[in-house]
């Protein structure tokens, strides 16, 4: 950028369309044939007198005519202030189509010779007035009282300097022939100098219109001009002495009036159709180069040759050795007082503007040295001319140092190309559709380093007008805050808006063919115990510090970023390997080392703290969308934390293929709860000394549209996946939709519907408590109402100890406080507690220790293996014990061989509930059953009394297994 001014410069052609603009080539060169025509044919005579005479006269006539319709439409098309003006240039064409026209009756119709004077030239003398009137109309008229003035004088200084010269060279002939006395001398004098005075007042009013001319339609205006510039000289030559006397119609002469009227009415038509454009004036003043000086002081130089016009006029005299005459001397006299006080004016109004600019300069001149901003000013060749004050406290360095410098030395190398494109661009726009343009770049401050500036440029003269101001604290304002939009605040590392971008970048950039760039999805196993135990503040230093290995252990094009929580993600960028195995192979052993790094020991507020890390890992095979490769890796870190944590798992299809079918079984289940697809089954718990049916368990099965009875194994499991629940450190569900809504109103209605089964068969006689297995959360649930149960019983009517709760309590941070109040308040009522899955998770002996519980449920897990496992019947019979111990009843679920009945009946387990026994049964076989009443135990070998089922056989119950089936994790 040597030249950001002439070197940029380009201009494009004026608006207009290529049709208009072949129209009006059209319209000027039929108007060049036919005056031309008309030229010949004079020039020739016509081939005969009669013809010429009859062109001579009525083609005159016929032209005229055509200028004043011509010019009288057009004024009734428009609606400004030229409509007058035109309308007087109609009326004075009209005169002239008389003129002739009466010309030509005397010469052609009559065949005599024109009277002098007659009504020819009635109607010629009646030519000029409109049309100086007219002129007078589309001139610029002045604002002020002088104004007015010089326009006088400037007109005076014309038509007197011409009437001088005028009268040297012919008038002051006529003028003795007027005082002759001669008969008829008079008058035809008297016509003669009328003439030649108008055309003198007419050629004034044209030249001071030339100078003086409106803006409005100015292409119209100057061909009207034109036109009656030639019909003046036309009369000038026709009232000459040389012509006058020898003139006869269809002479050369009429050509020049001929062209006059059809330039005429050419004038507001033609002329519009060359510049179709809005406002094409403007446009072409603005495109069009500076005026020259000559052009531009003629206006200036009138007066000047006004009076040289008069000196040549009495010069003539004086040289032809003729007396002066006395209308010379005084014409002579007021052009030379006219000049005078004009130039009088122009002194006053000189000084006056004089003093207007001092103080306009002045003031513009405190204004740009007092402005914070730097005002430069640089030439076409891109040197500075100007640089204002300011630039010593914005840039440090003074203006004297920066005026001369070319300014593309001050632009950041980087930044030099987009300023010089844009000033380029600027400079081709048109003026008055772009005034002014802006531009940022930065700019070479004293002491060396780079500001951020940000300039308006206007145009000066071919160069520019910079206006900038030091910008560089709001662009790191700005950076910063995109930085903080796209970072995670507490580590720093990309956020998930900005990982997202970069996983799109990457399969659609450069690297989009290349499918061995892979996602890792990276979740913290146990970073909630790390809150909970020493503080969220640990909490924060332990995921710091997670961040920086993993940032530290990425390479360098790679993007590791926090998603939330304590969830992480890292792009790996592939290799261009085309061996996916191999590539499969090479990302493992990535994210194996990412996971070891993650699981190393953490120093904590003075403490060792260890958390492991479960990795996914997605590549990006063809087509797929960011979206879907970031829910592949999540997948796959879920299957990670499901398959046992502190591991890593590649993505494989039929995951995604599972989590659909989850997701359409949790919407089955949403839908059955509320279309009543929900069957209440029982569970006969029998003791094991006598057989007796001590209580009956209640449990729902869901009954599909094929006719299959889902056991609790299966709905809880997908009820697992739609509650979702907040992974550790409280980051949000990944591929599920949270309902922890629609289990709690399972769990209602299992509620409300065994109380009501049960009230219905106490009052049936058949005394048997019912039980119901509730989490220790779902009791405490803010959703459930603090008196539901109560009123739950109060309603149905059921008696004091028919209502066992087994309560489940797996979370240690269970409120035991809040649980201890609210089971004793259920006692109160005569509801009894049971302790359900004693011998598994982390609460049991804790609630044992501070809960009022009646009986102790074993988990189904140590029943399964009391038999086979020596090590679990010593624990089993360890807490058997302490269950005889405190006096509790002990009941073992999932009794289904007799050989466990056996080994549990010799070690002192009061009750069980199994397939040994029976399964859950419909409503009409648990009737039977409690009509029965008892068992059979077994001995040896036994069978059940009752197999699970539905009546007749048409239900199926899937997988007979029992509601508390331990469920993997989903």
């Amino acid at each position: 950028m040597s030249t950001p001014g002439a070197a940029l410069l380009t201009r494009r052609p004026l608006a207009g369309s290529d049709g208009g603009s072949s129209k009006g080539l059209a319209m000027q060169l039929l108007l060049a044939v036919v005056s031309s025509g008309y030229a010949v044919g004079a020039a020739l005579g016509w081939g005969s007198e009669e013809l010429a005479e009859i062109m001579g006269d009525f083609g005159l006539s016929a032209a005229g005519l055509l200028a004043a319709v011509s010019c009288f439409t057009y004024a009734r098309a428009i609606d400004s202030r030229e409509r007058p003006a035109w309308l007087l240039f109609a009326f004075s064409s009209l005169m002239g189509c008389c003129g002739n026209a009466v010309w030509g009756w005397y010469e052609v119709v009559l065949g005599e010779a024109v009277p002098k004077p007659s009504l020819a030239d009635f109607a010629f003398l009646c030519f000029a007035p409109p049309a100086i009137v007219g002129l007078l109309v589309l001139a610029k008229r002045p604002v002020t009282r002088a104004g007015w003035v010089c326009l006088g004088l400037d007109s005076w200084l014309i038509g007197g300097s011409l009437l001088t010269l005028s009268w040297s060279l012919a008038l002051a002939h006529a003028a003795r022939t007027a005082q002759s006395g001669a008969p008829g001398s008079v008058p035809r004098a008297a016509l003669s100098l009328a003439y030649p005075l108008l055309d003198i007042a007419l050629v004034s009013m044209v030249l001071v219109l030339h100078f003086r001319r409106s803006e409005t339609n100015r292409s119209a205006v100057n061909t009207a001009i034109a036109a009656l510039a030639l019909t003046v000289l036309s009369d000038a030559l026709f009232t000459s002495p040389l012509l006058s006397a020898e003139y006869q119609s269809g002479q050369l002469l009429d050509a020049g009036w001929f062209a006059g009227s059809l330039l005429l009415a050419y004038a507001p038509w033609g002329a519009r159709r060359l510049h179709p454009g809005p406002d094409p004036v403007a446009h072409a003043r603005a495109e069009r180069p500076h005026s020259r000086p000559i052009t531009g002081s003629l206006p200036a130089l009138t007066p000047y040759l006004a009076a040289a016009v008069c000196t040549l006029g009495i010069l003539y005299n004086v040289v032809d050795g003729r007396k002066v005459d006395r209308v010379v001397v005084f014409t002579g006299c007021t052009v030379v007082l006219a000049l005078v006080i004009r130039q009088g004016i122009m002194l006053l109004d000189n000084i006056a503007l004089t003093q207007e600019l001092a103080q306009k300069e002045n003031h513009f001149r405190s204004l740009v040295q007092g402005s914070s901003d730097v005002i430069m000013i640089a030439a076409p060749t891109g040197t500075l001319r100007y640089v204002s004050p300011a630039a010593a406290g914005v840039y440090g360095r003074e203006a004297e140092e920066l005026v001369g410098t070319e300014l593309a030395t001050l632009i950041h190398p980087e930044d030099l190309g987009r300023v010089v494109h844009e000033v380029r661009r600027f400079l081709a726009a048109p003026p008055a559709e772009e005034p002014t343009t802006r531009i940022e770049c930065r700019f070479r401050s004293g002491g060396g380093e780079w500001l951020n500036v940000e300039s308006t440029v206007n145009r000066h003269q071919g160069g520019l007008i910079l206006n900038s101001r030091d910008v560089t604290e709001r662009v790191r304002l700005q950076a910063q805050l995109q930085h903080s939009a796209e970072h995670d605040p507490l580590t720093d590392l990309p956020n998930r808006a900005l990982f997202t971008r970069r996983v799109r970048q990457a399969l659609t950039g450069r690297r989009a063919g290349d499918h061995s760039t892979a996602v890792l999805f990276i979740d913290l196993d146990g970073f909630k115990a790390v809150n909970d135990t020493i503080g969220h503040q640990a909490g924060d230093e332990l995921l710091i510090e997670a961040a920086r290995r993993l940032q530290d252990s990425v390479r360098a094009g790679d993007t590791a970023a926090r998603l939330g929580g304590d969830e992480f993600a890292a792009l790996i960028l592939g290799d261009g390997s085309r061996d996916r195995s191999a590539r499969e192979y090479q990302v493992h052993e990535i994210a194996d080392r990412l996971r070891t790094t993650l699981s190393q020991p953490y120093r904590i507020a003075g403490s060792e703290v260890r958390v492991a890390a479960s990795i996914g890992v997605a590549f990006a095979d063809p087509d797929i969308t960011p979206s879907d490769l970031m829910r592949n890796a999540d997948l796959a870190m879920y299957r990670a934390k499901a398959g046992g944590k502190d591991r890593v798992e590649m993505y494989a299809p039929q995951m995604q293929a599972e989590v659909v079918r989850k997701a359409e079984l949790a919407g089955r289940l949403r839908t059955a709860l509320h279309d009543g697809e929900f069957a209440l089954l029982h569970q006969p718990v029998v003791s094991l000394a006598s057989g007796e049916i001590s209580a009956v368990v209640a449990q729902a099965r869901w009954r599909s549209a094929q006719g299959i009875l889902f056991t609790p194994a299966e709905f809880l499991r997908v009820a697992a996946y739609s509650e979702g629940g907040a992974g550790e450190g409280g980051s949000t569900t990944r591929t599920a939709v949270p309902d922890a809504s629609r289990t709690a109103e399972l769990g209602r209605w299992l509620l409300a519907e065994a109380v009501g089964q049960a009230a219905e068969r106490h009052r049936a006689g058949h005394d048997v408590p019912v039980a119901v297995r509730m989490t220790a959360q779902r009791l405490l649930d803010r959703s459930m109402p603090l008196g539901s149960v109560e009123a739950l019983l109060a309603r149905n009517g059921l008696p004091s100890g028919a209502l066992v709760l087994e309560l489940a309590v797996s979370d240690p941070r269970v409120p035991f406080d809040d649980l201890e109040r609210r089971l004793a308040a259920l006692r109160r009522l005569g509801v009894l507690i049971a302790l359900d899955g004693f011998g598994s998770g982390y609460a049991a002996i804790s609630a044992l220790r501070r809960l009022p519980v009646d009986m102790l449920k074993l988990d189904r897990g140590l029943v399964e293996g009391v038999v086979e496992s020596p090590r679990l019947h010593k624990i089993t019979a360890g807490l058997l014990r302490i269950a005889n111990d405190l006096g509790m009843q002990s009941v073992a679920e999932g009794v289904d061989l007799p050989e466990q009945v056996m080994a549990l009946r010799a070690m002192g387990c009061t009750h069980g509930q199994g397939m040994a026994f029976s399964g859950p049964l419909d409503e009409y076989r648990l009737r039977r059953a409690l009509v029965r009443g008892t068992f059979p135990v077994p001995g040896g070998e036994a069978q059940p009394a009752l197999a699970g089922g539905s009546p007749g056989g048409s239900m199926v119950i899937h997988r007979g297994s029992h509601n508390e089936t331990p469920v993997p994790p989903a």
